[in-house]
């Protein structure tokens, strides 16, 4: 039952579960009775998002310096106790449980949820591949 790593608000698959938003902001114009409706998410949770200033590095993070400069105060972010105890949290439910978690950003590779993916995979999560 492994934890799915989605774009919010794309199509869900058929047996992705529970869908967690780890975004800083609710989306635009959309009424929240419709999040989950609308494939944005069932459960909002800004905690594992990126600092409203980590954010705005991250949009302009042109070189792969840049980059890796947001990777890492992103990962020293999530070190902190409350977030680490949920990254581990939702780690041991992989084993058990079916959910997803995700951000808008279209591009994985260039979003905080490509750390995610890999913060989940060092604490032994079972993920689902791409």
């Amino acid at each position: 039952m492994p934890i799915r790593i989605v774009r919010l608000g794309s199509p869900r698959a058929e047996d992705e579960g529970l869908r967690i938003g780890t975004v800083r902001r609710p989306p635009r114009g959309v009424p929240k009775s419709e999040f989950a409706s609308q494939d944005w998410y069932d459960v909002w949770y800004p905690a594992l998002a990126p600092s409203t200033e980590l954010v705005k590095e991250a949009q302009g993070a042109a070189s792969p310096k840049a980059w890796a400069a947001f990777v890492k105060k992103y990962r020293a972010e999530m070190a902190a106790p409350d977030t680490a105890r949920t990254l581990d949290l939702l780690a041991a439910l992989s084993h058990g449980s079916d959910f997803s978690v995700g951000c808008y950003c279209e591009d994985e590779a260039h979003c905080h949820r490509s750390v995610l993916r890999a913060l989940l995979d060092e604490r032994g999560a079972v993920l689902r591949a791409g």
